[in-house]
């Protein structure tokens, strides 16, 4: 009898176990959207394909990554490695979906979907530094450091030079033309501070790369005032006269005209117009700034980019 005791207490802890164990895996599979009692690879994908259409971002990169760890060499292996970059950045984990979309070219550098890592890289690299905030409320995102927007358009670059004809060459080329205006405009913004420190030589540094890097974009008006007005303060006269009749030719509707057409070179008068209270207490108690060279209401075009297209169907 205790002998039976013991032999069916062995077997009750040895179901127990097995309930626990099977409860446990069934609670996995729940999580991750699988149906019970399945890991397969289809059901890895299937599982992942859910939960990418109801936008369970971070569920779909736990199952993309377990379909590619458990079967690396299968039928869903490939198209998984690109749904992936995709859930990188719809997660706004942009760096996680440059290093897989950078993966993916390594592993696969002619497969003919290649040419969707390399724009997800620029896409990625495109939204990169942009907090919640940002992504809900109007920013002026040409005041952001311009270091990811630099490489976004490098990214866009090479796949344009790449794969001219790809599908995703068109959304390319405006994202490179929305990037190209908003570092140039970037740069008047920094001449607009050079112009608040007296550092009109910098100003008008800055406003001569835009006209020189960055022609036909909606900066180049307020770099060619922002020349004319530094050279003023410069006494530079042959380089003011210079870009000032350029300026009047190209440009005559720009807000620092005059009625009569003369350029008011109170527009914006930088450290030297601002009053002697603010310029002794370093603006604590005058906050009022001269609002400078910015006539985007006037020139500029708004672009506003599309979401991020679903990868393609293998």
């Amino acid at each position: 009898m205790q002998s039976w005791n013991r032999q069916s207490w062995k077997v009750l802890l040895l179901a127990l176990l097995a309930v626990l164990v099977a409860s446990c895996a069934s609670t996995d599979e729940e999580e991750e959207g699988l149906p019970s009692g399945s890991r397969t690879e289809q059901a890895f994908y299937e599982a992942a394909q859910r939960q990418l259409r109801s936008s369970q971002w971070e569920l779909a990169i736990k199952n993309l990554r377990a379909l590619e760890d458990n079967f690396p060499f299968g039928n869903y292996a490939e198209q998984a490695q690109l749904e992936l970059i995709y859930a990188y950045y719809r997660d706004y984990q942009n760096d996680a979906a440059i290093s897989a979309a950078d993966r993916f070219i390594r592993l696969h550098p002619q497969h003919r979907n290649v040419d969707y890592a390399y724009y997800m890289k620029g896409l990625a690299s495109f939204t990169e530094g942009s907090g919640l905030f940002e992504r809900f409320l109007p920013t002026d995102m040409t005041r952001r450091d311009p270091g990811s927007a630099r490489e976004s358009f490098a990214y866009f670059a090479q796949l344009m030079a790449r794969y001219p004809e790809s599908r995703y060459a068109p959304d390319a080329q405006k994202r490179m033309i929305h990037l190209r205006n908003l570092l140039a405009r970037y740069e008047i913004h920094v001449a607009n501070y050079y112009f608040k420190r007296g550092a009109y030589l910098a100003s008008a540094n800055r406003g001569r790369f835009v006209v020189e890097n960055f022609q036909q974009t909606p900066a180049v008006p307020d770099a060619l005032a922002v020349m004319v007005q530094s050279y003023h303060l410069l006494d530079m006269s042959q380089l003011e006269n210079t870009s000032l009749e350029v300026l009047r030719t190209n440009y005559p509707d720009h807000p620092a005209f005059n009625k009569d057409g003369s350029f008011n070179y109170k527009y914006y008068a930088g450290a030297k117009g601002r009053s002697l209270a603010h310029r002794m207490t370093l603006g604590l108690f005058e906050k009022s700034d001269p609002r400078g060279f910015d006539s985007r209401e006037i020139y500029n075009a708004e672009y506003r980019p599309e979401n991020a297209p679903l990868p393609p169907e293998l």
